[in-house]
């Protein structure tokens, strides 16, 4: 009796011990929330009920937008208001902008990788960031720079494309998007050539994973309770993202470095181009600011937006054409009604790419209609959020706490009956067209872009 008595004590103790975190988090989770209080938006579950559903996350938040369009998950230290109403939207991100920041969470999960970038910070780091991205991407000679970066990328994707189905290969459209963007915005952004769809490697390809891999392995922080604790002993996955960070630094403090020296020794004979130089150049009139790390947290974030955004909507445009043959025609015809002559079927890539002019492409609506039914329905970003640095009340009527997060649902919007119509599921681009005309909606209706240019500076 004694023994089993024994036994049974450890084990109770056992059970008291594993039980207790649990119950603490529990308390964490709901005390203080508001559970029942009308004033506050229903309650749908916790933040961890989304990994339950983690395969399809966002189309569940799109069932629960469907039947409510604000609703919140409850988290250890706060609410998470999610919403797809456009008069919230409006009011986060444009009339009440300077009340929301990306919150210490946000930027606690991607600082490691992301810097001080844009990303990841608020304030006057942020405006000063803006400011000057706004002034060099108006630059006319980065504008065509720029094209002449994308067009070269261009031609090179068709022709690997016009080569695997020549040898009658089996390839993978994302991952070729993946690199052949990655290229583009790498050679924009740092004025070297990665060399992508060559088949890199060694530190090209090396960095090339490092990207991706850290990428990922950052945004899984959102759903690991215990990554602070992995970070701290330096295990797992944090190990890993870790090791991949310190690689992509010095390979980029590397290219910063290599860069300043050659703009000091040819100064007035270099061409300015790339985002990197012109930022060197910006940088002497403030050194102690614009330091090589400061200019590397920007370009990297530079870096990601361009890369995956692209890649994704192209790999999502593509698949919708493959399910919609008639709109595959319709965009050739088109294609063929504005280029005219300059598409002949036995004209070269070189030749047909050259003919894409700014002007040529304003004429293609229907094309732009379809591309942007394409980020309508498959946003680059399905959801983003700010963190409310204040007690608010949404234009819905919803109450928001200091501190909690407020998400704004591009994905599920895309697909609500009640901003897009009864059709709102399908993809159909003639919703973009008045009389063969591309027609841009509200900011706050269509969020692909998450109009933060709106806020005012």
């Amino acid at each position: 009796m004694d023994v089993l008595y024994t036994i049974f004590i450890s084990i109770a103790i056992l059970l008291f011990i594993c039980a207790t975190p649990i119950l603490v988090l529990v308390v964490r989770i709901y005390a203080g929330k508001s559970i029942r209080n009308p004033k506050y938006a229903p309650v749908e579950g916790t933040v961890f009920h989304q990994l339950l559903y983690f395969n399809r996350v966002y189309d569940y938040q799109t069932e629960l937008a469907k039947k409510t369009p604000t609703f919140r998950f409850l988290a250890p230290e706060q609410s998470e208001t999610y919403t797809t109403d456009s008069r919230n939207i409006e009011h986060i991100l444009k009339t009440n902008f300077s009340k929301y920041s990306k919150g210490k969470r946000n930027q606690e999960v991607i600082m490691d990788l992301f810097g001080e970038g844009i990303f990841a910070v608020d304030g006057e780091k942020w405006k000063q960031q803006r400011k000057l991205a706004s002034f060099e991407f108006s630059a006319r000679v980065l504008r065509d720079f720029s094209c002449k970066v994308f067009r070269k990328g261009a031609t090179k994707l068709v022709s690997k494309v016009f080569e695997l189905s020549l040898a009658n290969q089996v390839f993978d459209m994302q991952e070729l998007l993946m690199r052949c963007s990655l290229e583009s915005i790498f050679k924009v952004g740092f004025g070297v050539d990665l060399n992508c769809l060559d088949g890199s490697s060694g530190d090209d390809n090396e960095f090339i994973k490092a990207f991706d891999d850290s990428n990922a392995l950052s945004y899984w922080r959102y759903v690991d309770p215990f990554w602070k604790l992995k970070r701290y002993f330096n295990i797992g996955s944090e190990f890993l993202l870790k090791k991949n960070i310190k690689f992509i630094q010095e390979f980029v403090d590397e290219l910063i470095r290599t860069r300043r020296k050659q703009l000091e020794m040819r100064q007035d004979s270099m061409d300015k181009e790339d985002i990197l130089s012109r930022f060197l150049v910006e940088s002497k009139k403030d050194p102690e600011k614009m330091t090589d790390r400061y200019l590397r947290d920007i370009i990297l974030n530079f870096m990601l937006a361009g890369k995956d955004s692209t890649a994704n909507t192209l790999s999502w445009f593509f698949y919708v054409l493959c399910k919609n043959p008639l709109i595959q025609i319709k965009i050739v015809e088109e294609i063929r009604e504005v280029v005219g002559n300059n598409m002949k079927d036995n004209g070269s890539v070189d030749d047909f790419v050259a003919s894409i002019t700014e002007e040529v492409l304003e004429k293609m609506h229907y094309l732009h209609a379809t591309l942007t039914e394409t980020l309508r329905l498959y946003p680059a970003v399905p959801v983003d959020d700010r963190c409310a640095d204040a007690d608010d009340v949404l234009p819905d009527g919803f109450h928001i706490k200091k501190g909690d997060g407020v998400y704004y649902m591009s994905y599920a919007m895309g697909r609500m009956p009640y901003v897009w119509g009864d059709d709102a599921e399908d993809f159909r681009p003639e919703r973009w067209l008045k009389d063969g005309i591309f027609q841009p909606e509200s900011p706050f209706k269509f969020i692909a872009f998450h109009v933060r240019v709106c806020c005012n500076l």
